[in-house]
């Protein structure tokens, strides 16, 4: 750095912060380290006597904090966000749609493993707002090696650290199965809710048949709502092992393709995924949801339905990697207020 006139620092970058204060009104900074000066600050630097100022002194093969940040800005946005201004080197990104964050964890530990390299987020793969913050990033000296923001730009690549995948207009069928429902034994307690979930997602819900627990006859309910043109078919009950739990089989029947029976998530780990192909059209996904979903608060529906609704399609990997954390969700407490849950 190097001390020069304040009326000749216009275009140079402060080296610390500049406090202004005022009897009884205030004490702050009113420029902060990292801020360039402009010709109407002159009068306000003088007013608060700062006659001669220290100054970033340009080095070759050094870049300034704002301008590090673009570069984190470049290899982290993608679709659907919005930036902040560069603000004291940090740089904000801001959802412009509901839908899920996805996030390459690789990247960012790498990106985050190189030092002096600060880049926070959301949880991937947890529905997002329109507006929500979903991440902030900046390096932490003033001045910043311009090598190491290469090996920034090398590791980003082609696509972007952060995703945003917008949710889907989707059709759904519910199938209810269950011989004591099906023969009015006691009353629907399940559908209600399967419904205000989907509907929270901007789901429609074409309807529900009720079933028996003949796999046969779920089966053909299945079938149906795909044929009506449902996008996503929900089964209710019956998917325990119990021998007249017969869902899973009906599943089996209507699907070309099962993902998973069981999942390594409390509530919810008799849950299954399957897909039904389309001819030149997006598979279709069937779920089979355990009873626990009708009383829980939080399940392994709510972690699969946004990913669901947002035109992900799930592989035996992606439930497998829900054991970390699959217990949160039984947590009276969550730790994790800004996961999309937070209870």
């Amino acid at each position: 750095m190097k001390l020069i006139r304040t009326e000749d620092a216009v275009g140079s970058v402060l080296c610390h912060d500049i406090t202004q204060i005022i009897p009884g009104k205030v004490k702050d900074a009113v420029f902060r380290k990292g801020h360039i000066v402009t010709e109407e600050d002159i009068p306000v630097l003088l007013s608060v006597g700062k006659e001669n100022l220290y100054v970033w002194e340009k080095q070759e093969g050094m870049l300034h904090e704002n301008e590090a940040a673009e570069i984190l800005r470049e290899v982290c946005q993608g679709e659907w966000m919005e930036r902040s201004e560069v603000k004291e080197g940090k740089i904000e990104l801001t959802a412009l749609a509901d839908g899920v964050l996805k996030v390459d964890t690789r990247k960012l530990d790498q990106m985050n493993g190189l030092g002096q390299i600060v880049i926070a987020s959301r949880h991937g793969n947890f529905p997002v707002k329109k507006g929500d913050k979903i991440a902030g990033m900046r390096v932490v000296p003033l001045v910043i090696e311009e090598e190491k923001m290469e090996r920034i730009r090398q590791i980003g690549g082609e696509a972007p650290v952060f995703q945003i995948l917008p949710f889907r207009k989707w059709k759904a069928g519910i199938v209810t199965t269950g011989n004591e429902v099906y023969r009015g034994r006691i009353e629907d307690k399940f559908t209600p809710v399967v419904r205000q979930k989907l509907e929270e997602y901007g789901v429609e819900v074409m309807g529900n048949t009720v079933c028996s627990d003949d796999a046969d006859m779920t089966a053909r309910a299945a079938q149906e709502w795909i044929e009506k043109g449902a996008d996503l078919i929900v089964c209710t009950g019956g998917m325990s092992v119990d021998p007249d739990d017969r869902t899973p089989l009906a599943i089996k029947k209507t699907a070309d393709e099962v993902i998973t029976y069981g999942a390594p998530v409390l509530p919810g780990a008799m849950f299954m995924l399957a897909y039904c192909r389309r001819e030149g059209q997006e598979d279709i996904p069937i779920m089979g949801l355990p009873g626990c979903v009708m009383y829980a608060k939080r399940t392994i529906f709510d972690l699969v339905l946004p990913r669901i609704v947002a035109g992900e399609k799930l592989s035996e990997d992606d439930f497998t990697k829900m054991g970390e954390g699959g217990l949160c969700l039984s947590c009276p407490v969550c730790t994790f207020p800004n996961c999309g849950f937070g209870k």
